[in-house]
């Protein structure tokens, strides 16, 4: 049963993809040179935490490795990026195959309470001046989150726009060469401003932001739906609906993390 939960959470085609991106570690004398065993244990441990939203110090044992192993091995990975280095990978094998739909992204952000505050948190003017993040997320136009972001719950959703769009990754096309750029952003009024439709213009991307006192909330809800889907998706993953960490590094590496399992359950459904 232990083996049928790590491969549920960890299934073989994504482990061929996150392996090579692992970075080497000096195991100990007394690993025993399984080095490459301990690894998956590592990576299949994290996806759990993430996934049941469990402390580290509940982790069950029958993963093969201890929980100051494993936080010490995910803070480690977090910061040589592997999270989004998988995420692009997972993206690339979607783009080879005419999945990541570049017709339009769309922008939205949630936010989450922080238990125990820490950097990237602010007060929440929605959550009675609780400490907070938000979740920025931009999607293609199916809703396949393509950027992630952190931010405290006090930043305005405009200021996420632009770092998420130049964070847009360079994806392998089914023919030609790699695409990053879209042919239009939509959004809701947060994020309307002459500079930002200028700032998107003069990127060449048609901006679909609704305009406050204009547009309504019916014509935006044709495309919002898909990027409430998605944030949706990534809300299933539980170590995200209330944050814990104290650093806002790894509580952004979970987030990368939801993106690029959420990009693989697509790949894996089309693959099949």
């Amino acid at each position: 049963m232990v083996v049928d939960l790590s491969h549920r959470l960890v299934p073989d085609g994504l482990w061929r993809l996150a392996a090579p991106l692992i970075p080497s570690f000096a195991s100990r004398r007394q690993g025993g040179g399984t080095a490459g065993l301990e690894d998956r244990a590592v990576f299949t441990a994290v996806v759990y935490v993430l996934t049941s939203g469990c402390a580290w110090r509940h982790l069950p044992p029958t993963f093969g490795v201890s929980p100051a192993t494993a936080h010490r091995r995910f803070a480690a990975w977090s910061k040589a990026g592997v999270w989004v280095r998988l995420h692009r990978a997972v993206l690339d094998e979607l783009g080879v195959r005419g999945e990541v739909d570049w017709t339009s992204t769309i922008i939205d952000a949630a936010s989450v309470r922080a238990k125990k505050g820490g950097t990237l948190t602010g007060r929440n003017p929605v959550d009675r001046g609780k400490k907070g993040s938000k979740l920025h997320v931009l999607t293609d136009a199916r809703g396949l989150p393509l950027a992630v972001g952190v931010s405290g719950a006090n930043v305005h959703d405009s200021q996420a726009l632009k770092p998420l769009v130049r964070g847009l990754p360079a994806v392998r096309s089914r023919r030609g060469p790699r695409r990053r750029r879209p042919d239009r952003l939509r959004g809701d009024k947060a994020y309307y401003s002459a500079d930002t439709l200028a700032w998107l213009r003069q990127r060449g991307i048609t901006p679909r932001i609704a305009r406050p006192g204009v547009d309504s909330s019916e014509r935006l809800g044709r495309h919002r739906w898909k990027i409430e889907r998605s944030i949706a998706w990534l809300f299933g993953y539980r170590r995200l609906t209330v944050r814990y960490e104290r650093e806002g590094s790894h509580f952004a590496a979970f987030l990368g993390l939801a993106a690029a399992l959420t990009c693989y359950k697509k790949l894996a459904k089309i693959s099949t």
